[in-house]
């Protein structure tokens, strides 16, 4: 009985032993010899053989040919975009793709330490949530703040990525510094020109005549033409009408680096019992020309947040008839340009070269050019 034993012993061990190597041991051996590999295991991407390799991790295929029901992006290991280390289980992702499965892009050279690398669904339309807002959406504010985020949630739109500036900065890696923007002093309408104005409609949510709560606070929020993003301090609500546009303007004016250095504004309460008219006309040289929609800032900002606001409690921000917004009203004939039309921007420094005749940070000052001597 030893001597049977032992005999069938060993060929159990032989037949245990003629799976290629043993599965190495990430697997079972089975009939005919044939490895089952434990998951993650395999030979040469195959769920096959030794089981002496590594899976990587799959993730949607950048791209790949379609199935025979001619579906595409399907599960694709390292996504297509990078080398399987077969050893490690790690993939070697190609330029320009991260990620354990290669499964997003990177963005060239980090933004250059100027921007922030941000995927398509965060992208915002529009500097200002009032640059695109039309004023048909019930669901939406009028004085909302910060651009749309994109609805189309697309297999792509959290995997790829593109850099997105500071303000002052631009280019696709944000390589490029902006240079200063004023007006073409050679333009032939500068005598007639109008300035920009812009109109705040606010609507009383109840209907009556009670405007809006003595002592409450609001702030307003300016975007520059460089995309540098300001805030009033906190704006005292009054129902006066010329105390109120004189804290405005005041509030305006006292934002820093000068971004509004000369503003006007008129308030007026009487045409309606339901709404103030707020008129924004930007008048200062540092505001010449097109400038993105301001934006109201008419929520409750309390402690731990800026600018610190009551908020206004009977404001209107839905459609019933009409809702609260901001609009052009003197879209202004003002021209602005990158140094002034009248030089080229040196984007590594941020200065103007300004062409002959012409000096000041944005080429806005004449100098007669000097007569060239005999």
């Amino acid at each position: 009985m030893k001597v049977e034993a032992l005999f069938t012993f060993l060929l159990f061990g032989i037949a245990q032993a003629t799976c290629p190597n043993g599965c190495s041991g990430h697997g079972t051996c089975g009939v005919d010899d044939i490895c089952t590999c434990y998951p993650g295991w395999g030979t040469g991407g195959q769920v096959v053989g030794d089981c002496s390799d590594r899976f990587c991790p799959y993730e949607l295929a950048w791209v790949d040919s379609p199935t025979i029901a001619g579906e595409t992006h399907n599960y694709a290991e390292c996504a297509n975009k990078g080398s399987c280390d077969r050893k490690t289980g790690e993939c070697e992702c190609f330029p320009g793709f991260e990620g354990k499965g290669c499964g997003r892009q990177s963005c060239p050279d980090d933004c250059s330490g100027q921007g922030t690398c941000e995927f398509m669904k965060d992208l915002p339309f529009g500097k200002t949530y009032n640059d695109y807002y039309d004023n048909s959406v019930p669901s939406l504010s009028g004085l909302g703040t910060g651009g749309k985020i994109v609805t189309d949630y697309s297999w792509d739109t959290d995997r790829a990525r593109v850099c997105v500036c500071d303000p002052g900065y631009a280019g696709l890696k944000c390589e490029q510094r902006l240079c200063p923007i004023g007006k073409d002093i050679m333009s032939v309408a500068q005598l007639g020109d109008t300035p920009q104005t812009q109109t705040i409609t606010l609507f009383d949510q109840l209907g009556v005549n009670s405007n809006f709560i003595n002592g409450e606070t609001f702030a307003l929020q300016f975007t520059t033409q460089r995309d540098e993003t300001y805030a009033t301090q906190p704006i005292k609500w009054i129902n006066d009408d010329d105390t109120l546009a004189g804290y405005i303007e005041s509030a305006l004016m006292k934002m820093p680096n000068k971004v509004v250095n000369e503003v006007e504004v008129d308030v007026d309460s009487t045409n309606d019992t339901t709404e103030v008219v707020i008129n924004i006309t930007f008048v200062g040289t540092s505001v010449e020309g097109k400038q993105h929609k301001m934006e109201v800032l008419v929520d409750n900002c309390s402690e731990g947040c800026t600018p610190l606001i009551t908020g206004l409690t009977n404001i209107r921000t839905w459609l019933n008839p009409s809702l609260s917004h901001v609009e052009i009203t003197t879209t202004g004939s003002q021209n602005s340009h990158e140094c002034g039309r009248r030089g080229s921007c040196d984007y590594t420094s941020g200065i103007c070269k300004c062409y002959d005749g012409f000096a000041g940070n944005a080429c806005d000052v004449f100098n007669e050019v000097p007569a060239a001597s005999e």
